[in-house]
């Protein structure tokens, strides 16, 4: 679980006014992004509430933005989500509403790595998003492999959906079941992705790898399968 300091709550406080500072933005509210990540991790509202502490009926109005929480429930819900305040609290900038709501630029992506259980280190890869939400019936990430990047303990993972992506750069073993694939730039799979899978970089140069998962499921760990609300 992630623990929060001072310089979370400052964030937190700090994202959170400069968000009720611009209203005719369509991007997600407090409440939206409890909401989504909620139903990312398969928690349902009374499981969110027993490992927050925060009353059912307090985060039904959070996430129906018909309450402004406190910077003690902001925490408390996010060390639930296992993730910090910031997480909520993402800034795109932008001309309009459209494009701060739906455009991503490369500096502003999101760290998915901070919603994982394991580290990068442990993970063997970097993980930002590309997607503008994770709201949706799919999402879009990129991994950046450093050279001889690769799962410390060689588990492979499993859970449902299908998984799809493209090598951009460099070389990348594709742990598939029981067999073992190098792509190269340009090659891509598809794949369920119940089957067994990982991909590791055992070259001596960096590899990217964009990404797309449906549906949309981040537990803390993977072979959980609850049913979220």
């Amino acid at each position: 679980m992630k623990t929060l300091g001072k310089s979370a709550r400052e964030t937190a406080a700090s994202a959170a006014e400069g968000r009720r500072v611009s209203p005719d933005a369509p991007t997600p509210s407090f409440g939206g992004e409890v909401r989504q990540l909620r139903k990312v991790r398969r928690m349902t509202l009374k499981q969110l509430s027993g490992a927050s502490g925060v009353s059912l009926s307090h985060l039904s109005a959070i996430e129906r933005n018909a309450t402004k929480p406190s910077l003690d429930v902001i925490e408390a819900v996010a060390t639930a989500l296992s993730i910090t305040p910031d997480w909520f609290f993402a800034r795109r900038s932008g001309q309009g509403p459209m494009e701060r709501a739906y455009v991503v630029r490369a500096e502003e992506r999101r760290n998915l790595n901070a919603l994982y259980a394991q580290s990068p280190q442990e993970l063997g890869y970097v993980d930002r998003l590309l997607s503008s939400s994770i709201g949706g019936d799919f999402y879009m990430g990129i991994a950046h492999y450093a050279p001889g990047a690769e799962r410390i303990d060689e588990t492979l993972m499993s859970f449902e959906g299908e998984q799809h992506g493209v090598l951009i750069e460099g070389e990348l073993e594709l742990r598939l079941g029981g067999e073992t694939v190098l792509l190269r730039p340009g090659d891509s799979y598809s794949h369920p992705a119940s089957i067994p899978h990982h991909g590791r970089n055992r070259s001596d140069k960096p590899a990217v790898l964009i990404w797309a998962v449906s549906p949309v499921v981040i537990p803390t760990e993977v072979t959980q399968k609850d049913a979220a609300d």
